[in-house]
């Protein structure tokens, strides 16, 4: 599984990387702006991201807005949502604006802070990125 952790927070980034760590490689971007950037060459390069962990409040792009621009690269190349990268909110928002704001934009799931182990293998095996 090729990951990709988009967070700002330097503890919330290791976090992810141990615990995605072993299900294979973990890219970061520090912002939206890298995050897209990084899906966009993962896309180009025919290598696309299996799992993008998302936070929201990140500088330079928040995440709203950079789910919303990886999934229009993913539209843009002919690959609907359900067939690309499976996009996890994981954020310190719990506010139902954000929820419904992030789902309408299409990510996959949403996890809020602090990330939890077990509920986010929980989620990966309900998207189908490691089994049961």
């Amino acid at each position: 599984m090729k990951t990709l952790i988009a967070e700002d927070d330097f503890t919330s980034r290791l976090l992810l990387q141990e615990l995605l760590g072993i299900h294979g490689p973990c890219h970061i971007a520090v912002n939206g702006r890298e995050a897209v950037e990084a899906a966009r060459i993962a896309l180009d390069s025919g290598e696309p991201y299996d799992l993008i962990c998302m936070d929201i409040m990140m500088p330079e792009m928040d995440g709203q807005e950079a789910l919303r621009r990886i999934r229009k690269l993913e539209e843009d190349r002919g690959i609907l949502s359900t067939y690309g990268a499976k996009i996890l909110m994981t954020t310190a928002l719990g506010d139902i604006k954000n929820v419904i704001e992030a789902y309408g934009n299409l990510c996959d799931a949403y996890l809020t802070k602090p990330i939890v182990q077990a509920k986010l293998q929980e989620e990966l095996r309900k998207l189908k990125l490691v089994k049961e």
